[in-house]
């Protein structure tokens, strides 16, 4: 019975430390536990923040090409129309500096999605805007073509006009030049024989003429105006050709020909005006006929003749 109680307390001893390791290994297990939970709760969030991050480059990425894309449409707009751009020019500053922000954003290297979504916000305004530009550009474009039209039709009609115009002028000018142009009637043309004593003797014999007295008067034109007026003279002898000193005239009709002779006469418009003519060849008188032509602004106005005889037997 001494024996017993010795025998009782080590059997309390070890029921202690039995527990003791007990809660030891229940420590261990759930630091372990623990451990294991932390290291999967943190991989977890990693690859949750791993999934955010690869959204965010995602959409980043997907912005950016969106982006481009109409940065390209718009500048593709302003090269084709770069005349057009300078009409809408406060719009396209507008859209220029909306542009420069939303690449400076995409540009971050730590964009937030809040970022992302204000960039899709921005880009969704560029793209109204720029298909806004696209329409206002269209239009102002079919109203250049329509002025271009227009003007093309005014410059076709002005030039339409101003041929006709300068046919209208010319017509004009020849109407007037033809109705301004005097005319020579009444010719008489007398040989004449000069005596050392200044008298004269009307002839008719060529180897007796020393001079043509040529005589003919200006009929009265309304229109041509008063002043000097200039007369060309051709005398043609009996061998058809004009006999000339080499002048030349340029005719309205026959081209260039030679001339005799030319006189300035005073006109007064609405009168007929006389004309004298005192004509000596530098050589002899042929027999023949004698053709006495008067051109006056380029046309022939008037012409008469003469025959001079050959000498008689008594001379």
């Amino acid at each position: 019975m001494l024996n017993e109680p010795l025998d009782h307390q080590p059997k309390q001893k070890k029921d202690k430390r039995n527990l003791v390791y007990s809660l030891f290994v229940v420590l261990l297990l759930g630091t372990w536990a623990y451990i294991i939970y932390d290291k999967s709760v943190t991989t977890h969030s990693k690859e949750q923040l791993q999934t955010q991050i690869n959204a965010i480059d995602s959409s980043r990425a997907e912005l950016k090409l969106e982006f481009n894309a109409t940065s390209a449409r718009l500048d593709s707009l302003t090269g084709k129309h770069i005349q057009l751009i300078d009409k809408l020019a406060d719009k396209n500053k507008t859209i220029q500096h909306l542009k420069n922000t939303i690449a400076g954003l995409l540009q971050k290297q730590n964009i937030t999605a809040t970022q992302l979504l204000e960039a899709r916000k921005m880009i969704d305004e560029l793209n109204g805007k720029v298909n806004d530009l696209y329409n206002e550009l269209a239009l102002l474009q079919n109203k250049n073509q329509a002025l271009t039209l227009a003007n093309e039709q005014l410059n076709n009609e002005k030039l339409q006009l101003q041929d006709t115009l300068n046919k209208t002028v010319a017509y004009n000018q020849y109407v007037t030049n033809e109705a301004s142009t005097l005319h020579a009637s009444n010719f008489s043309i007398e040989a004449l024989k000069v005596h050392n004593n200044g008298k004269e003797k009307m002839i008719t014999v060529a180897k007796k003429t020393d001079l043509l007295r040529i005589s003919f008067d200006l009929d009265a034109n309304r229109i041509a105006p008063s002043g000097e007026k200039e007369l060309f003279i051709c005398i043609v002898s009996p061998d058809g050709k004009i006999i000339t000193s080499g002048n030349t005239i340029t005719t309205r009709l026959d081209g260039t020909i030679p001339y005799t002779t030319k006189v300035t006469v005073q006109y007064e418009q609405g009168k007929t005006a006389s004309v004298n003519i005192n004509w000596r060849n530098n050589g002899n008188y042929e027999p023949g006929d004698y053709t006495i032509i008067v051109y006056q602004n380029g046309y022939k106005i008037g012409q008469g003749s003469i025959l001079l005889k050959k000498s008689g037997i008594f001379g």
